[in-house]
């Protein structure tokens, strides 16, 4: 049975999963993924309209955008319509037909997408005076984004921008600090569907630019094979490292991530590929299912391609900076992230006695890398960005660069057909974002019509003492908990509008908004934007460690555990951000941004050795205190506990190298 089994490692013939079993974990975990498998004529209807969808945008994209209420009700009018076309009301209705009253939904879709449209010019002159077709077209807007943001987002963001919608309508009955002279229901239809405040807000007005223009780019990506590419770069890579698979599957996650926001799909996607390698190997089921977790999950950290709230930020954040600021802020956050889930699973495997791959195992690697040029489109978004072409267009150039790449990768021809359905694929994608943004919208319009924002923040820093640290620890709760229920972009948005600000009050107290340092503003929002991605890895609802038990076979707690362990590096360094906003590489010079770079990589090998209780040999209970305390003494950003930090740091290393075991003549350093 060994014999055979070896065979089998000898081989590559790693049990990935197949298509089926990873859209049926997709469907169970991913909700954007749950939508019915139409036939007949209906499916060419939603085929030759989800089309028409991405080319109003990239319409738009290249001509200029129509006036902001026309452009986002036609948007939100499309993903209206698709949503109630393919996303069932449950779960456990038919997914091969749309029943009638979806139909009627449909149409009050259609009527939400243009009504702007026809009547635009009375609209605007009207100044918020509204006819009772008006009231009744709002009022049908505002119930139909709740609904489609329940079937395609999730309960929670519906539940949670329904109770906003009642407290802007019973603001007198609230407590003190929340208590406002509340909003009449002709106000608040007017606010949600005809000022730029709500629905039709700043979160829609990033998903009808920037996000849709990326989402069209990655799914240009997907079709050039990128995909499968990333997964055997990474075994050509890492492969043959201590622990490879796992490594594997860090660096093919932290390249996935630049062409998905999304953490289950990031954990479907490459994990099963991955998590049978691993399982093979020798680690444990909720080990394995882990690393791919907590990988997956830091692909929305990972520029030049975030997560759809990275674009929002840039609104939100205003004072001229750009996606290419925010993306050079995050790159060596997003760097320390994946160190530390690298570093923690490399003493893991020294733990546990695990090697990579043997050169059986490995693929030909020159032939992988004759095919670098798969990831040209990247690199040239990258370049677009730095020398300052606006987000939009570098898109569109990335677009077109997909299209040239395809037709040299003979492997994965790009045809006519796989250009429309890049279109269809991009459109489909966007249909969560569409209602995530609008509902969030909901909530921001909410929040700035009542003041909330500015009330809850003055509470939090009471409730704080002042305290800036107990402010960060109460933020970083409620974004974990916002997270477990309301997808990133959503969590980012309430997070962003009411925690935000309090932490902004405290690192920049007596300053107006307009002169707040933009390295602040950053470093709190960076701090909200950390943690509300993590929440998918955090139990008790984690989704990306519960998709990857899926695949793994393992408990989903206990994985959810491993990766909130293997992450420890992203519970810490949005407090790094806050108090060292060098890291963000904004008004700092390089010798500062290597310092803190570098003692921050040696604190995350100390606090790795100190969790798993492995370095060069077992790390006892007195040296892991040691090693955390350490660890955590050159994460904080001061010269006096770096040098005492470095001092502890080189004394448990000393100890390590003089009392080590012998040095295995097969295993692979770091």
């Amino acid at each position: 049975m060994k014999d055979k089994k070896q065979q089998q490692l000898q081989n590559n013939q790693f049990e990935e999963l197949s298509l089926e079993k990873q859209q049926e974990i997709l469907e169970k975990y991913d909700l954007e993924s749950n939508t019915r498998k139409l036939g007949g004529v209906l499916k060419y209807i939603i085929y030759f309209g989800l089309m028409a969808f991405s080319l109003f945008q990239l319409y738009t994209a290249i001509f200029g955008q129509f006036p902001a209420q026309i452009q986002r009700t036609v948007h939100l009018g499309f993903g209206l319509v698709f949503i109630f076309f393919l996303f069932p009301a449950s779960r456990k209705f038919s997914k091969t037909k749309i029943p009638w009253y979806d139909f009627i939904l449909t149409a009050g879709a259609l009527l939400i997408g243009s009504y702007w449209t026809i009547n635009y010019t009375r609209l605007v002159q009207s100044l918020g005076s509204l006819e009772s077709m008006d009231f009744i077209v709002g009022l049908l807007a505002v119930l139909l984004v709740l609904e489609a943001s329940r079937r395609a987002v999730g309960l929670p963001i519906t539940i949670i921008a329904a109770i906003f919608l009642v407290y802007a309508y019973l603001g007198p009955y609230f407590p003190a600090f929340m208590s406002h002279r509340g909003q009449s229901v002709d106000n608040i239809v007017n606010l949600m569907f005809y000022t730029t405040d709500g629905i039709l807000g700043t979160p829609l007005a990033v998903s009808s630019t920037y996000i849709f223009a990326f989402l069209l780019f990655g799914a240009f990506l997907v079709k050039t094979g990128v995909g499968q590419y990333f997964n055997d770069l990474s075994v050509a890579v890492a492969g043959k490292l201590v622990g490879g698979p796992a490594k594997v599957a860090i660096f093919s996650s932290a390249l996935q991530g630049t062409i998905s926001g999304s953490s289950v799909a990031n954990v479907v996607t490459s994990g099963a590929y991955t998590i049978p390698m691993m399982k093979s190997l020798g680690y444990k089921k909720e080990f394995a299912g882990a690393v791919e977790a907590s990988s997956s999950t830091g692909g929305q950290l990972m520029p030049p391609i975030m997560g759809a709230a990275a674009f929002l930020m840039v609104e939100f954040i205003g004072r001229g900076v750009t996606y290419w600021d925010i993306a050079k802020a995050a790159a060596i956050p997003a760097l320390l992230y994946f160190a530390g889930i690298w570093i923690m699973t490399h003493f893991e495997a020294k733990r546990l006695g695990l090697r990579g791959l043997t050169d059986d195992q490995m693929p030909d690697r020159r032939e992988i890398f004759k095919k670098i040029y798969l990831i040209l489109p990247i690199f040239l978004i990258i370049i677009l960005m730095m020398v300052g072409v606006p987000v939009i267009h570098s898109a569109l150039y990335g677009i077109l660069a997909c299209i040239v790449v395809g037709f040299i990768n003979k492997d994965t021809k790009l045809g006519i057909k796989e250009i429309l359905d890049a279109l269809v694929d991009g459109a489909r994608t966007a249909l969560a974002v569409v209602a995530a943004t609008a509902c969030a919208g909901i909530i921001v319009g909410v929040v700035v019509k009542t003041g909330l924002g500015l009330s809850l923040a003055t509470s939090l820093v009471k409730l704080a003492g002042g305290s800036i640290l107990l402010t960060l620890f109460f933020v970083m709760i409620a974004s974990l908990i916002l997270g477990m229920g309301a997808p990133t972009t959503a969590n980012y948005v309430i997070t962003s509008t009411i925690a935000a600000p309090a932490i902004i009050a405290l690192l920049a107290p007596d300053v107006a908004q307009s002169a707040v340092p933009i390295v602040v503003l950053l470093s709190a929002h960076f701090f909200v934007f950390y943690f509300g991605i993590i929440a998918d890895i955090t139990p008790p609802v984690a989704l990306a460690a519960f998709a990857a038990s899926g695949i793994s076979g393992g408990d989903p707690i206990k994985t959810g555990i491993e990766a909130s362990k293997l992450a420890i590096a992203a519970f810490i360094i949005p407090y790094m951000i806050v108090f060292s906003p060098t890291l963000l590489m904004i008004d700092t010079n390089l010798l500062e941004i290597v310092w803190v770079t570098l003692t921050a990589l040696i604190g995350m090998i100390s606090i790795s050795a100190g969790v798993v209780g492995y370095w060069y040999r077992k790390v006892n209970w007195l040296e892991r205190i040691f090693a955390l305390g350490a660890g955590l003494l050159l994460i904080y950003p001061e010269s006096m506990s770096d040098i005492i930090g470095l001092v502890l740091f080189g004394i448990l290393l000393a100890i390590q190298l003089l009392t080590k075991e012998k040095k295995n003549p097969e295993a692979i350093a770091l």
